[in-house]
């Protein structure tokens, strides 16, 4: 029972974003996330133009919102806009702006809009990309064109996780046209990459971590003296105080 509410709840969430992404198409949309909060679904849209998203006096969200308690029966759903910074490395975006490009000027300059999203992307930073066109280009026979530059890597860990993909579709008189586009960040770590550390570094780390040795050493030693101080002074127990009293009697007799 479980797994099947589990399942729905999937399903659920999968239609929705795919709701607001055929809702909110040509707007740059990079990912849609859902969260359950004790007010109501959040829905966070990651998108590079959150103008057209919002819309005049905030228009668009709001149809957004009533089509989403009429469709999927969600009591109240909060739409949230966050803005993509960097989008030469969003893929996404990246399909989406070819998918737009095709469709407004055709087939004729396929190959001027792969190397302009190419160029795009090398200069915001990334290591490489890859972008795959399948479809009626520019025949009437279907084909697939690779553009590729830098470096990519198509197998291993970093190929799952690391390497950013996106699909689109380009709706065009002579058919469907499918792109790909695999972008390689900057910031990944590669496992093939080795960098050495010169003897002045390795001096300075240790010295560094001397440092942090003593300044911990020193943080233990005055929480010790602060809880010592702390500790109640021990209760002097009913035996002790009798020995105490006989002793200060005969005490006081031997003086006389």
């Amino acid at each position: 029972m479980i797994e099947r509410k589990l399942v729905k709840e999937k399903i659920k969430e999968f239609q929705i974003q795919r709701y607001v992404r055929d809702s909110l198409r040509n707007a740059g949309l990079s990912h849609i996330k859902i969260q359950k909060t004790p007010l109501g679904e959040k829905i966070i849209v990651h998108t590079s133009r959150p103008g057209l998203v919002v819309g005049r006096k905030g228009e668009n969200i709001k149809q957004l919102t009533k089509l989403l308690k009429k469709e999927f029966e969600l009591e109240n759903p909060q739409i949230e806009i966050a803005e993509v910074q960097n989008t030469g490395l969003n893929a996404s975006i990246m399909a989406e702006k070819i998918a737009g490009a095709l469709e407004r000027f055709g087939t004729k300059n396929f190959k001027g809009v792969g190397h302009k999203i190419m160029t795009e992307v090398m200069r915001s930073g990334a290591l490489g990309i890859e972008v795959i066109l399948s479809g009626k280009i520019p025949s009437s026979r279907a084909k697939s064109w690779r553009f590729y530059s830098g470096y990519l890597r198509k197998c291993g860990d970093v190929s799952l996780e690391g390497v950013d993909r996106a699909y689109a579709a380009a709706q065009l008189k002579a058919g469907i046209v499918g792109i790909k586009v695999s972008i390689m960040p900057p910031d990944i770590k590669l496992p093939d990459v080795i960098s050495f550390t010169s003897e002045e570094e390795l001096a300075e780390s240790e010295k560094k971590e001397k440092s942090e040795e003593k300044k911990e050493e020193k943080a233990e030693e005055i929480a010790e003296k602060k809880s010592e101080e702390k500790k109640p002074a021990k209760k002097r127990t009913r035996k002790k105080k009798v020995k105490e009293e006989k002793d200060e009697s005969q005490g006081n007799k031997v003086a006389e």
